[in-house]
């Protein structure tokens, strides 16, 4: 079978190395647009297995990027100045250039060599292929002029984000939000690294507009993040790779697959930052798609279908708790106006994925704290 793989990102290199895995006589070509270490953001989390459901079927690729990972057990809300820790909420993180690295590694054993700097501009280039797959992200070429054959819908959210790195590398994955003149200001910031962190600025969209960015290059840009956030920061600047404000799209097709076309990845769905599950569904795409074209060898339309089958209720599932979560965040100024104890408890059940209950029995420390909280406040009333 002769494959093309747009995409040399997570669901495009580690599709690559099953398919070359398992069927070593296909013409398999991966290209990518961008340079081989060009790549926008910093660190990418994972819930607390990380990639443990890789371990059956490839333990040595588990092994390495488990290994190159940062992990901790707790989820950190800092509001008003204090600082309410959620126990039990683990999670792994890994710098997404060193993801990346890794997993071409991976590759390169099976003798596959993406091809980088080379964008496919027009649709003529995947024409003579067996089977193309797009990987190519939120803004997928491969999807572009299909969205009707794909039952494609793309809904950019309200909030405006930018994505930064900082020096500083941060004890828990955690949740500041900040109070200005101008507006409300959150900040999504975890370790990836022994010395480096993922620092994601999020604001409203009357915010963003009252703080001027609209005006302002990426270096003004960084210098008013840097003040709202300088007792976070703690004396360590944002360092900024391509950091522009975004809204965030959320991004579905209803149909997966369109004659010998497929989308994994992003290009298929997109799940908000905020729930750390975009990398993973990629991999878990990967892993669906090539083990419904080893289980269908003869009738390609079957593979891909059977891949559809198997993984769109989960995805979908997911999904829906990471819009949730995003709807959340969407209205995180009004949230800011609880007090400390009663945000962190709405903030851990915002997906609708963990309920009282479950949290009891997760997070018991702070469940404790929570309901110490709440007897002394309706003692006081």
């Amino acid at each position: 079978m002769n494959v093309l793989i747009v995409g040399a990102g997570p669901a495009g290199l580690y599709l690559a190395y099953l398919l070359a895995r398992q069927s070593p006589h296909w013409a398999l070509r991966v290209v990518e647009q961008n340079a081989p270490d060009s790549t926008f953001g910093f660190g990418v989390v994972f819930s607390a297995r990380a990639l443990e459901f890789l371990r059956e079927d490839d333990p040595e690729t588990c092994e390495l990027l488990t290994a190159a990972m940062q992990q901790w057990s707790d989820l950190t809300v800092n509001h008003r100045g204090q600082s309410i820790v959620i126990d039990g909420i683990g999670f792994a993180a890994i710098g997404r250039l060193r993801l990346l690295q890794l997993l071409r590694e991976r590759l390169a054993t099976v003798g596959v060599r993406p091809r980088y700097d080379l964008a496919v501009n027009d649709a003529r280039e995947l024409e003579g292929c067996d089977l193309v797959v797009g990987a190519d992200g939120v803004n997928s070429f491969v999807r572009r002029g299909r969205e009707a054959e794909f039952g494609t819908c793309v809904e950019p959210l309200d909030n405006r984000f930018v994505w930064y790195g900082t020096t500083r590398p941060f004890d828990t994955l955690s949740q500041t939000f900040v109070q200005t003149e101008a507006g409300s200001f959150n900040a999504h910031h975890y370790r990836y690294a022994s010395g480096a962190s993922t620092f994601i600025v999020e604001c409203d969209a009357p915010t963003w507009q009252r703080a001027g960015f609209a005006a302002m290059d990426e270096a003004a840009t960084k210098a008013v993040c840097e003040r709202v956030f300088a007792a976070t920061l703690d004396g360590h600047p944002l360092i900024g790779n391509c950091s522009i404000w975004r809204r965030f799209p959320k991004v579905w097709n209803e149909r997966w697959s369109s004659g010998n076309t497929v989308l994994v990845g992003d290009a298929l769905r997109s799940a908000h930052f905020s729930i750390g599950s975009g990398t993973r569904l990629a991999f878990e795409d990967a892993i669906a798609l090539a083990r419904a074209l080893r289980e269908h060898p003869r009738v390609l339309a079957d593979a891909l279908a059977a891949y559809e089958a198997a993984r769109k209720p989960v995805v979908r599932k997911l999904v829906d708790a990471a819009n949730a979560s995003a709807g959340w965040y969407e209205h995180f100024a009004e949230h800011m106006r609880l007090e400390p104890w009663e945000l962190a408890w709405q903030y851990v059940q915002r997906s609708g994925r963990v309920d009282a209950e479950r949290l009891r029995g997760v997070s018991p420390r702070f469940v404790a704290g929570y309901e110490a909280y709440a007897a002394a406040r309706g003692a006081r009333s």
